[in-house]
């Protein structure tokens, strides 16, 4: 803004302002808050052959619980999965199993680039969650659908890919209690982290499943079979998606447990201003997260600074617009905790904070160069800002 003398200027640059004011806050929340409402479901049925296709924003859910069976002596586990991801897709959670009691993802299985991410979620004896997680790369080397075995027992874990052998981990083990609670595929239960393909078959077994049988179940789902009772043995989930429009993927063992299809997407249990602590993750997206937050509101710290010493003639200029950072920024993440496609948390309020007081210092430090000098505002007038924003700082 260019200093013009006159009263008249003076008004012109006081309605510019307040625009701006307008503009920076009408973009923080429609950043903050796009896009208002939950997105419709992205999962269709496939027009050839048995299967759903997962798009961006697509998620399906059980209908009720997966339990374990206390009388089960051996605590063994499969899963098989006959899934092709969209030519492109880098990463998604392609299945978890949540408990909605306790808040834990007992299981989870995701794509990262190539390969399959295995994490499991287990109680100690003090009830405190602890995770472990495996790798296992080349399993989407070729752009086709394939088969997902994952056998487990005391003596490991083993996955296979169209009936071969990938890989064992002796020191990774799953138990039945790991695919236990609601089973929720394409989306995790818990955050925005959707996954886009199709998946064309869905197996669960409390038992562990041997070489010989993962071979016989290719051919089964090969041949669009159903196992009969001896090869079902065990079996708490056997999905063939062969319904073909409707909203229920039924469970061939237990109605019980049928995936519904809902009209829009959601995440089963959103976070409500999730603790830092909780959100962390060492990776660039966080950060980059972190540095987005903080430069976004940036403009909102400089601009409704000047608004607050220049039009409102504050005294206390600096406390009023970090005050307003805060309570913008809790209103959006208040709101976006029923947003499924945006994630609530006490990280984006610390940030979105840190970068309004930056851009308050700005502003004082812009003034007090006269790069951004109102009329009203001398370089006396900026000194005694920035020394209201020293001590409020300290």
């Amino acid at each position: 803004m260019k200093s013009i003398p006159g009263a008249q200027s003076a008004k012109v640059q006081t309605f510019l302002l307040r625009a701006v004011c307008a503009f920076v806050l009408v973009c923080i929340l429609a950043a903050g808050l796009w896009p208002f409402h939950a997105p419709r479901n992205e999962v269709s049925w496939l027009t050839h052959g048995n299967g759903l296709q997962f798009d961006k924003y697509g998620s399906i859910v059980s209908a009720g619980s997966f339990e374990a069976n206390p009388s089960q002596a051996d605590s063994s586990c499969s899963l098989e999965i006959w899934l092709e991801p969209r030519r492109g897709e880098r990463s998604g959670t392609i299945l978890a199993f949540y408990w909605p009691e306790g808040g834990i993802v007992r299981f989870l299985l995701r794509q990262y680039q190539g390969g399959l991410v295995l994490e499991r979620t287990s109680e100690d004896r003090l009830h405190h969650a602890e995770q472990a997680s495996i790798y296992v790369d080349q399993v989407f080397s070729h752009p086709k659908a394939v088969l997902i075995t994952i056998t487990s027992a005391h003596t490991g874990t083993t996955v296979y890919a169209d009936g071969a052998l990938v890989k064992q981990f002796a020191d990774f083990g799953l138990s039945s209690q790991e695919l236990t609670g609601q089973l929720v595929l394409g989306n995790s239960p818990v955050t925005t982290h959707d996954w886009s393909g199709q998946v064309q078959g869905l197996a669960v077994y409390h038992r562990e499943l041997t070489a010989g049988e993962v071979s016989q179940h290719l051919a089964d789902w090969t041949k669009r079979e159903l196992p009969d009772d001896a090869r079902r043995e065990g079996a708490v989930g056997l999905y063939l998606f062969n319904e073909g429009n409707g909203k229920v993927v039924h469970n061939q063992v237990d109605a019980a447990t049928d995936l519904l299809i809902p009209e829009r997407f959601f995440v089963l249990h959103q976070p409500f201003l999730e603790l830092p602590w909780e959100e962390f993750r060492s990776d660039l997206h966080y950060w980059n997260n972190v540095g987005i937050n903080i430069v976004g509101f940036i403009p909102l710290g400089f601009f409704f600074f000047a608004y607050f010493s220049w039009v409102r003639k504050s005294q206390r200029a600096v406390g009023n617009t970090i005050a307003l950072g805060f309570v913008i920024s809790l209103t959006i993440e208040v709101l976006q905790a029923f947003l499924p496609t945006r994630d609530s948390g006490v990280t984006d309020l610390i940030t979105n904070t840190f970068g309004t007081a930056l851009g308050t210092r700005l502003c004082v430090w812009s003034m007090k160069l006269n790069w951004f000098t109102p009329p009203a505002i001398s370089s006396r007038s900026a000194d005694m800002e920035e020394k209201r924003f020293s001590s409020s700082s300290s």
